[in-house]
């Protein structure tokens, strides 16, 4: 900070100013409202409301405009914001270099995921991963998007594509197969239109994003007829499976997620178009000369254990 650069950060509000407030007040900007920083924080809605309040009167100033329906930063707040967020980074930093110092991997870890990976099997996992190394909290933000992951400030994405660059750095972590399935009663409906006269093929489930003979996901396999029949689109995987699973159509869909329903006959391979198609996930972050310990721990972790994600063949 340049000498002589007005700052709220001075001798005299940092001794009323405490860490909490700072944090919320910055999650609260980069959420977008106070119940989303409630809910990302894990704190009720109320004592995000106090620590808001505390902070402003610590300044003196009105950090935030806020209305039922909006809310934006005012000058001042705009003003603190930096200050605000070049004060955790450093913190941050420091407690980093602590952790490289004493081995023990401590901060958050900000990480972004495609929807299809919520599942009980990747639960298990980051419960493992937290148990082993419990001074990292985990932000994880599902969304089946491509972040930019320095601009919005994420550490790490976990993608099914190969996003190296002069930026950011890739790591290949496991495959996962993906198959097109639905219910038995849904197949069996299909098969009764298909001997009154109608094609056989089931109408499917599928991404926004997808085109008939064209995919723009990475799924050579993944090839459906120009007269296949479309029941819903939907870019979530997780309202895909209860769709399939409520016998609205067929979709393509992880093995993490359906291998149980494979397994148990609650769902099976479509008919004429039983195929699957296999997919790779990799760990995307941003290249760095020096990394912090909670992301090489988390990745390392992730190299070591993905494979246990990896469901059984299903014929």
């Amino acid at each position: 900070m340049s000498k002589g650069k007005s700052s709220f950060l001075n001798q005299e509000t940092l001794t009323t100013i405490d860490l909490i407030g700072l944090r919320v007040f910055c999650e609260i900007v980069d959420s977008g409202s106070l119940t989303a920083a409630a809910h990302r924080l894990g704190m009720g809605a109320p004592m995000i409301s106090k620590h808001l309040a505390r902070l402003e009167r610590s300044l003196a100033a009105r950090l935030l405009n806020r209305t039922s329906r909006s809310m934006s930063l005012t000058e001042a707040g705009r003003l603190f914001h930096e200050q605000a967020m070049q004060a955790l980074e450093i913190l941050d930093t420091g407690v980093a270099a602590v952790g490289q110092v004493t081995g023990s991997p401590r901060g958050e870890l900000k990480i972004s995921a495609p929807v299809w990976i919520a599942t009980p099997r990747f639960a298990a996992l980051i419960a493992d991963y937290q148990r082993r190394c419990p001074g990292v909290r985990l932000d994880v933000h599902l969304e089946n998007r491509m972040v930019d992951l320095v601009a919005e400030g994420f550490d790490l994405a976990l993608r099914m594509k190969n996003d190296a660059s002069q930026s950011l750095i890739s790591r290949q972590l496991c495959d996962v197969q993906f198959y097109c399935v639905a219910t038995p009663e849904f197949l069996a409906r299909s098969a009764a239109k298909s001997q009154a006269g109608a094609a056989h093929l089931p109408a499917m489930i599928m991404p926004n994003q997808m085109q008939f003979g064209r995919p723009k996901m990475p799924a050579e396999g993944m090839l459906l007829a120009p007269d296949q029949p479309v029941a819903m689109r939907s870019n979530d995987t997780t309202l895909s499976y209860h769709a399939v699973m409520a016998g609205i159509g067929a979709a393509f869909l992880p093995g993490w997620l359906v291998a149980d329903d494979l397994a148990s006959g609650r769902l099976l391979h479509c008919g004429d178009v039983d195929k699957t198609y296999q997919g790779r996930v990799f760990a995307v972050y941003p290249s760095r000369r020096h990394q912090a310990l909670k992301l090489r721990s988390f990745i390392d972790f992730l190299v070591e254990n993905m494979d246990r994600l990896e469901s059984p063949r299903v014929g």
